[in-house]
């Protein structure tokens, strides 16, 4: 059976895999010259000389937490150099630094040892650093209360309830000090998922940040994964490579833009593509979009979403700009070894210095040969005014490489050293998605979506209503829940069991893994399944104190409330029968 997908980025070159190790003949149109959306590398146009090829560039840069598990397993089928697989080119960081304006750097590791208590660790190293960052302490104990109370509440609670409050309104931050809400409110959401804390859903931002506490503590864990080159060096091109060769056999056509899904009778009948102005029809059995929400809104006619009602809820969800821009260096700034997050930066800024995991790329063998070090930086508040007096999307290229730069020595330049300096700066570059149709407006080309209060109703499965359509991208509901790699590879992996189930294929399902929570605490919630079906209100099963330890006795007796919980509604349920 043949099956078309419409987009070639991570979503449409995992589905284009998953198909084809299943024996599909799969074809995949993408729109770009350079294959991967947007987790694509690119190369600086015009800034090779001597012979020498352009220099690396990034949409933004690559982050692979450890409670990835849907795109590892992706990575570990891809072929790369002598019998190994791209996923040997993902190498740890070991560092996480925390960079304010007027304070010295805070430096954390971003990994811990295994004779450490997990969950106390991870809730521990938290605080220091708050207690660092200004945040008092009774401050400190109510955000590990808050964290606490997430992890003990039960999934239909968390959908109910915490997926339509703001993770600001969550977390309590209208009542505490200006220090936990500028910092752990606000600014752990800003720099990690381009979001704001006013708007994004408590469920989702609680509950990624856990993920990330969670890989903090589990001994042999890794918090920050970086690529060992550039992306499309190491993993998109022997991905494509992968999916060309004669055991996959995949087309996949770069420059070929979908203009329309044909519609009737309950299936999609055909697509319209454009290859260099020149328009034709292709037809398959079966269709996967996995083109980004702000495109599929546009692809979905008022037929398509008559027949799927879902899709008419993509006009609801919200997308923000988080773009990256790259700064290369005469002289090679490591900074810290991992990234750093400039928690109080006006534009949100995270970074990371390439060259030291960059081990094999010798720099100096491109560009014009200069450079010894590039600092990527990505941009996820485009709405915020900068030191410059305007909001980064109403910025020139010149003004958003300046502001940047001035933000990050704001927050690096202290103590008397300067860590970035003017005369050391070589040249800049801004994704080439941020265009200037004039000189005064500018347009983000791949907006990310972000995670809203209540925006989990707006988003469709990745089986559709309509019998051979399919939904691959990071709009779709997911275990990962987050605009991110691994959503996408999970929405993928969805599809195509959808697929399989459709056409009735007898091969075996792509594997699907939920968010890990300790186990520890499957009694607190199954207690608070119990709560919530008799519509009352959660207790705290455990505590944080001040100094960051967990009472651990309040766990002693769920067993016994779990047990007489259910010893009443066993009551309640023979007096109405």
């Amino acid at each position: 059976m043949k099956v078309i997908v419409l987009g070639g980025g991570v979503a449409g070159m995992s589905a284009a895999q998953e198909l084809a190790e299943r024996d599909f003949e799969v074809v995949v149109y993408e729109t770009r010259a350079i294959p991967g959306g947007k987790a694509r590398s690119m190369p600086v146009p015009g800034s090779g000389t001597g012979g020498r090829p352009d220099l690396p560039a990034e949409h933004g840069f690559r982050f692979f937490p450890g409670f990835y598990r849907h795109l590892p397993d992706t990575m570990q089928r891809i072929p790369f150099g002598g019998g190994g697989s791209v996923l040997s080119n993902l190498v740890d960081t070991s560092k996480v630094q925390l960079a304010l304006e007027g304070r010295a750097e805070i430096i954390t590791p971003s990994h811990f040892p295994a004779s450490l208590d997990d969950l106390e660790l991870a809730f521990s190293s938290l605080l220091a650093q708050a207690t660092a960052l200004g945040v008092p302490p009774e401050d400190q104990a109510h955000f590990v209360n808050r964290l606490l109370l997430l992890l003990t509440s039960c999934e239909e609670r968390r959908f109910a309830e915490y997926e339509h409050q703001s993770w600001w309104e969550f977390s309590g931050a209208k009542t505490r000090s200006a220090a936990y809400g500028k910092l752990l409110a606000d600014g752990l959401t800003r720099t990690l998922v381009a979001a704001k804390a006013r708007e994004m859903s408590a469920r989702t931002g609680g509950t990624i940040l856990l993920q990330l506490l969670f890989d903090l503590a589990r001994p042999g864990h890794q918090v920050d994964r970086v690529l060992n080159g550039p992306t499309n060096d190491v993993w998109i091109d022997p991905w494509l490579e992968h999916l060309r060769s004669k055991e996959l056999g995949v087309d996949y056509q770069t420059e070929h833009q979908v203009q329309a899904i044909h519609y009737s009778d309950g299936k999609v009948t055909g697509v319209s593509i454009v290859h260099h102005g020149r328009r034709f029809d292709d037809t398959a059995d079966f269709y996967v979009a996995a083109v980004p929400v702000e495109v599929m809104r546009l692809l979905a006619t008022d037929e398509i979403k008559q027949a799927e009602p879902r899709l008419g809820g993509l006009n609801c969800l919200r997308t923000r700009w988080m773009n990256g821009v790259m700064f290369y260096l005469d002289r090679d700034v490591s900074v810290v070894h991992g990234h750093s997050l400039y928690i109080d930066s006006p534009w949100a800024l995270t970074s990371i210095s390439q060259a030291q995991f960059w081990r094999d790329v010798d720099l100096k063998q491109l560009g014009d040969g200069r450079v010894e070090g590039i600092l990527s930086v990505d941009v996820s508040d485009w709405e915020a005014q900068g030191g410059n007096g305007k909001q980064a999307m109403y910025c020139s290229t010149e003004e958003v490489c300046d502001e940047v730069w001035t933000q990050l020595k704001k927050s690096l330049n202290d103590a008397g050293i300067d860590v970035l300096e003017d005369a050391n700066r070589l040249r800049c570059f801004l994704d080439p998605d941020i265009v200037y149709p004039n000189p005064t407006a500018a347009e983000n080309l791949e907006p990310l979506l972000v995670n809203t209060v209540g925006s989990w109703g707006n988003r469709p499965e990745a089986t559709t209503a309509i019998e051979n359509l399919f939904l691959a991208s990071d709009y779709v509901r997911t275990h990962t829940d987050l605009a991110t790699m691994e959503g996408a590879n999970e929405a993928a992996r969805r599809a195509v069991n959808g697929i399989l189930e459709r056409s009735g294929s007898n091969q075996p399902r792509c594997s699907l893994w939920r968010l890990g929570e300790p186990a520890i605490f499957a009694p607190a919630r199954a207690l608070d399944r119990a709560l919530f079906a008799l519509h009352q209100p959660p207790q705290l099963a455990v505590s944080a104190k001040e100094d960051g330890r967990i009472e651990r006795s309040e766990l002693v007796s769920l067993g016994g409330e779990l047990a007489s919980l259910g010893a009443s509604v066993a009551g309640r349920i023979s007096r109405l029968l």
